[in-house]
């Protein structure tokens, strides 16, 4: 089976690319805007220099059965786009699009698109995770976009028969894992004090290692054809657990005050940062039970084991 697999340069896509190259039925194909070092001599690579709707596909996709668009506009804490939502638009809806006609052209089977949970929305109600048919309710210009561009993949399968896949995943950590979570590990490692020890929330994660395989899984599995799923390690943290247990896998343990959350939350208004307290303070949680049901899935690494081996890959470049 040949795979064309976008984005293999960014934090997901180059833990696919690795994945992929290993499994005797893929051949893959990669398409990058700049050129990867150190590929296999089995891996094929082709540059496309945009993301947008001008891009010409045609030459990497000679041949493919399933494309893993993994490529977009991310989502940034601190925008500086006069228009956001036109900016998203133009990678992650005319993009995505532009290469979903071109593969649906090309005879692709199967076009696995990776979206987002916020396309769901922001934040759940206690016992009331996101399911994956729910109505969406994105909040954010990103969450737009990818919203948009999952309908629109929807309305090509109706077209031209071609199957889609959605796969929305919540926040993604693992070795390599920058951000926020990085963040996090800096603040813990250096043994900094923070004020958050009494946060009851409950929050989705997935591990990289989890999401890779579930993306697999929907490359050989018949019965993810145009279906929309959620990801998660099936087990739900509170902030001040993942604090804690990440320090343990730090070998630093989280020196946390127990700072009530209507306090921090306050706190975060009045310096500005609203969105950040809902993040440390409210509750996100996804419910994976038709991507277990419908697959015959399980997330294979267990959240101890994925925060293991996030935080030896955090010490052994600290120290390099």
């Amino acid at each position: 089976m040949r795979i064309l697999l976008t984005g293999a340069s960014g934090f997901i896509g180059s833990a696919l690319l690795v994945r992929i190259s290993m499994a005797a039925d893929f051949q893959l194909t990669v398409a990058t805007r700049r050129p990867l070092s150190d590929l296999s001599p089995e891996v094929k690579s082709r540059l496309v220099p945009s993301l947008d709707a001008e891009a010409d596909w045609r030459p990497a996709l000679s041949g493919v059965d399933v494309v893993i668009h993994a490529a977009a506009r991310v989502h940034v804490m601190n925008e500086r786009s006069d228009d956001p939502l036109a900016e998203f638009r133009k990678v992650n809806v005319d993009g995505t699009m532009c290469l979903a006609r071109q593969s649906a052209a090309a005879g692709v089977r199967r076009f696995i698109f990776l979206s987002s949970i916020k396309v769901n929305g922001e934040w759940t109600s206690s016992g009331s995770p996101f399911i994956a048919d729910a109505k969406p309710a994105p909040s954010d210009p990103y969450g737009v976009s990818k919203m948009e561009a999952e309908q629109a993949l929807k309305d090509l399968a109706s077209e031209t028969g071609m199957e889609i896949v959605i796969i929305r995943p919540p926040l993604v950590y693992g070795p390599g894992v920058r951000a926020n979570f990085l963040s996090m590990m800096r603040w813990l490692y250096k043994g900094i004090p923070l004020p958050f020890g009494a946060i009851n929330n409950r929050r989705s994660l997935v591990a990289l290692d989890n999401l890779v395989d579930l993306i697999l899984a929907c490359v050989r599995h018949p019965g993810a054809a145009n279906q929309t799923f959620l990801v998660s390690d099936g087990e739900d943290l509170s902030t001040t657990q993942l604090l804690r247990r990440m320090g343990a896998s730090l070998g630093r343990p989280a020196r946390l005050l127990p700072i009530p959350e209507h306090l921090l939350s306050i706190a975060a208004r009045l310096l500005g940062r609203k969105a950040l307290a809902q993040r440390l303070c409210g509750s996100l949680q996804v419910d994976i039970s038709k991507t277990r049901e419908l697959l015959s899935w399980s997330p294979p690494v267990s959240v101890e084991q994925a925060l293991n081996q996030t935080a030896k890959h955090f010490l052994d470049n600290r120290l390099k």
